[in-house]
């Protein structure tokens, strides 16, 4: 279906969203890259990102492939509310931070989802005492919003991808649990709050990871920020 190059990049990005599957593995759309992240934006939303942001989430990590961003903590703030729920969630796989500690190492790497075309996001974050917190979940392309990012037992978020200040916003938009191939959605008042995630460019090189999670009624529950930088393979 993108095996013909000559079609427009408009019509490209309106094909790849209309699926969930994996895109294939050959030689003309490996020049293309991965162009889902742009579609989801629009060509107007995306012209606003720095070269070396839109070069980042154009990466095809298909075909047993392997980003890695190597990088550290540098600020982390809990309400005690917010504490509390980082550390009550740690039963369904631990998807929120759960350590105040600056500083330390933390590493990120991304694979590809098979089963759905996604991509596997696995990070590590190294505690002062006992063994790194990993965080997993996968981003996939599909949903109401055409994005979500699912953690442990069957807990889905539907994510909003917008452009602010020139740096690329992960917004949540709506929880669900899933199981099988029924899709739940949960009530406001259940979820933790609005989960927002910015990717903001530093340098060419490096770049600052920045997530709050914010509830209508006890306000800011965690406010998190790190820095990374690409690994080069060797």
């Amino acid at each position: 279906m993108l095996r013909n190059a000559k079609q427009p990049p408009e019509r490209q990005e309106k094909i790849v969203t209309s699926q969930a599957a994996p895109i294939p593995d050959t030689a003309p759309i490996e020049k293309l890259g991965d162009i889902r992240f742009r579609a989801l934006l629009g060509a107007q939303q995306w012209a606003l990102l720095p070269p070396a942001v839109q070069q980042r989430f154009s990466k095809r990590v298909a075909g047993g492939r392997t980003v890695v961003y190597k990088g550290k903590v540098t600020a982390t703030a809990f309400s005690r509310a917010g504490f509390a729920l980082a550390h009550l969630l740690r039963l369904i796989g631990s998807p929120l931070p759960i350590s105040r500690a600056t500083g330390n190492p933390s590493v990120v790497s991304v694979t590809e989802d098979a089963a759905s075309g996604g991509q596997f996001w696995t990070r590590l974050y190294v505690r002062e005492r006992g063994f790194p917190q990993v965080i997993h979940s996968v981003k996939r392309f599909a949903g109401p919003t055409g994005l979500e990012e699912a953690v442990g037992f069957g807990i889905v978020m539907a994510l909003r991808l917008s452009v602010v200040d020139g740096a690329l916003v992960f917004s949540s938009a709506d929880y669900a649990l899933c199981i099988g191939h029924c899709r739940i959605s949960l009530p406001k008042w259940i979820t933790p709050g609005a989960l927002t995630v910015t990717h903001e460019e530093i340098d060419a090189a490096t770049f600052r990871f920045t997530l709050t999670l914010r509830h209508t009624v006890f306000g800011t529950l965690v406010h998190q920020e790190a820095v990374y930088s690409e690994e080069t393979p060797a």
